[in-house]
């Protein structure tokens, strides 16, 4: 959008496609323009020495602007429109080729597993920087089956690509409702009140520990942490692409941890040593001397095992539970 329909447009109209334009104009401390009127209007209307008081001009302002709502466009471009990612083989330690080409489309989970040092992190790696052979395996990454372009590649403001681990640590000096309500604005998203509470409600669900509101960042537990981040990236995070590292370790309920991430249509790698995590998803990857190897199904003799792992899983959460609470264990 060029700057002259842009300034056709009336506000309401641009305020339903960009609700946080908002933003723009109290940022420079200017009154929130009439919604029936049109843009050039308002524009005209401002008084040209309060501009130049705070450091712009009547056409510096309205490049801003055009700036500003062509960023608020390609955000939305960049993370609604991934329909695939490819995975293009390279070499594994020993300089063989990786004979690979993996396609994952959004809602599709891939657990990742093998030996501790095999390259399963450095194949999460390859994926969260969409490496294009230029990294030590020079595997290659596809988004809807092209190169990505640079600055989806290196922008910090259009990462495709999420990662949650198994170490996280809170340096703000805020609380969580502070916390969320500050990402959930610079997400520009609707309604950010819901969301946060959303996010807050989940979190609490997934960690072990209840946490409030006013509980600061900083003082959150390791497996607290983890769970609000969990909650985060599936209730709010735009980015299609979410990469886990050993949730297994996290100290939150990886089940429902993974169950969440699915329903959001994401695209979720997952490595991990957890049986029942690795099955969850319908393909596994087998990783060995740095190099993919093995593609593998799940069978149905694994659905089976998978549904008695969850019987399992649960006795021994509810043990766990039990122990932290003092109470007497019941096999």
């Amino acid at each position: 959008m060029d700057i002259v329909s842009l300034m056709a447009m009336t506000y309401d109209e641009l305020l339903k496609l960009y609700p946080m334009m908002g933003d723009f104009f109290s940022s420079y401390g200017l009154p929130e323009p009439d919604g029936k009127a049109k843009l050039r209007m308002f524009f005209n209307s401002l008084d040209e020495h309060y501009l130049l008081e705070v450091g712009t001009s009547l056409s510096m302002l309205r490049e801003h602007f055009l700036k500003f709502i062509t960023h608020l466009s390609d955000f939305d471009i960049n993370y609604n429109t991934v329909r695939s990612m490819e995975i293009i083989g390279g070499f594994d330690k020993q300089g063989r080729k990786e004979d690979v080409r993996l396609k994952l489309e959004a809602g599709d989970i891939l657990s990742i597993v093998g030996p501790t040092g095999a390259g399963k992190s450095r194949l999460l790696e390859d994926i969260e920087c969409l490496a294009q052979g230029d990294t030590p395996t020079r595997r290659r990454i596809l988004i809807n089956g092209a190169e990505p372009e640079e600055n989806i590649r290196f922008g910090v403001d259009n990462r495709l690509v999420a990662q949650l681990s198994q170490n996280m640590n809170f340096v703000v000096d805020l609380c969580v409702a502070d916390f969320l309500t500050l990402h959930a604005e610079s997400r520009m998203v609707d309604n950010p009140h819901i969301i946060t509470e959303r996010i807050f409600q989940t979190a609490n669900e997934l960690a072990g520990e209840k946490f409030t509101r006013s509980t600061p960042v900083t003082a959150l537990s390791g497996g607290q942490s983890r769970a609000l981040m969990i909650a985060d990236t599936a209730c709010l995070s735009r980015s299609p692409v979410v990469l886990i590292d050993e949730i297994e370790n996290a100290g939150v309920d990886r089940s429902m941890a993974l169950e969440l991430l699915i329903q959001q249509e994401k695209i979720v790698l997952l490595v991990t040593h957890d049986p029942l995590l690795a099955l969850m998803a319908p393909r596994r990857l087998v990783i060995r001397d740095g190099g993919m190897r093995e593609l593998l199904q799940r069978s149905e003799a694994e659905l089976v095992s998978m549904e008695k792992l969850k019987t399992m899983t649960a006795g021994f959460e509810r043990l766990r539970k039990e122990m932290r609470q003092g109470s007497e264990l019941k096999l």
